[in-house]
């Protein structure tokens, strides 16, 4: 358990934070000045807070009330910058063990062949970073940061610097060390889509404050259009099944039975699904002969105005979702709370990208 009670000032901007933080991936979002790159540093210790405390599983790191102060090179911290800072006159193997040098050899968790593996560094060990393209140069400096074998992985916005191509196909290896290495990781970033993708649980920064930590799902679900992601729902679901001729995944959910586009998530996953509020029909009964396989029903439990829409909540089996309706729709099917209704959507409105694996 990663505890943070701290207070620290940089001239006019003072950080305020009273968390603590288990295993997972826990995202520190907000916008930039928010405060989230100076947090991750005081847990680093590449800060010293001005008052406060930082301790990780009962051993103090820094305690202003005593002086107290454990320098960052103890810590056993893996950090992973926005870019990755390898040592451009070594091979990929020979910067992978640079991480595993400073740690005794009783206490190395992780090997060379595992890491390796896991990030699909095979073809790329005995190439020099000057060959590497910019998403292979963070998995090295991922697989360097876990060979230290740490006790927690500092990641400040890793993906930033890459293009929409090189993140797609970095995150998938972020979600694995994320569900297979089993330590505590802070994740910086202010993309919506990485985090509702990536994280267990997340910190809302705002303004040096650290809001209470939440769900992905409760805590986006309050965040207006941000990264060109428009405001949406979370299905929790399990995939049970494919069908290739179809080009379906089909998937149960405590709100219904759901049908996404194919993807290649194995039967069994826990998964969550993003729904725009946009891309959701309310009806008040069933119509035939329409092309939209997701009918989910619900019972209204809230409509409010916004702008020239009427967002209208719905509780389907314990599920909340929000549809979005012009204010026309509402009024001439007389919505209102307490009213049983039926959500239609189509399979094609859940994007492959937007369907993510539940930790």
């Amino acid at each position: 358990m990663l505890e943070i009670a701290v207070r620290h000032a940089q001239g006019d901007f003072v950080l305020e934070a009273d968390l603590s933080i288990g295993s997972g991936l826990t995202a520190l979002f907000g916008a930039s000045g928010s405060g989230k790159t100076t947090l991750i540093n005081l847990v680093a210790g590449l800060l010293r807070p001005t008052q406060g405390r930082i301790a990780l599983d009962g051993e103090v790191w820094s305690d202003s009330a005593t002086g107290h102060f454990r320098p960052p090179h103890r810590r056993r911290i893996g950090y992973v910058f926005q870019e990755g800072r390898l040592f451009p006159h070594l091979t990929v193997r020979q910067n992978l063990l640079y991480g595993q040098r400073f740690t005794p050899a009783g206490q190395r968790r992780e090997s060379l062949e595992r890491v390796v593996g896991l990030l699909g560094l095979g073809p790329l060990v005995e190439r020099r970073p000057a060959g590497l393209s910019g998403g292979e140069k963070q998995r090295v400096a991922l697989g360097r940061a876990l060979l230290a074998s740490p006790h927690l992985l500092l990641m400040d916005e890793p993906l930033s610097a890459l293009d929409v191509e090189l993140k797609a196909a970095i995150l998938p290896d972020i979600e694995r060390i994320r569900d297979e290495v089993g330590i505590p990781i802070l994740y910086v970033s202010h993309s919506l889509e990485e985090v509702s993708r990536l994280a267990t649980q997340v910190v809302a920064m705002d303004h040096g404050r650290a809001k209470p930590l939440g769900s992905p799902d409760a805590v986006l679900e309050t965040v207006s259009r941000v990264d060109g992601m428009p405001p949406g729902n979370f299905l929790h679901a399990v995939v049970t099944s494919h069908s290739v001729e179809e080009g379906l995944t089909l998937a149960d959910s405590p709100a219904g039975p759901l049908f996404l586009r194919r993807t290649d998530v194995a039967v069994g996953t826990h998964i969550r699904a993003f729904v725009p509020v946009s891309e959701i029909a309310l009806a008040t009964s069933l119509p035939d002969g329409i092309s939209m396989l997701n009918r989910l029903s619900g019972t209204i439990t809230d409509i409010r105005d916004e702008g020239a829409s009427a967002m209208v909540a719905v509780d389907c089996a314990g599920e909340r979702l929000i549809a979005e309706v012009t204010r026309r729709s509402a009024r001439v099917l007389t919505l209102a709370p307490g009213m049983p209704v039926h959500l239609l959507f189509k399979a094609v409105s859940i994007a492959t990208e937007g369907i993510y694996r539940s930790a």
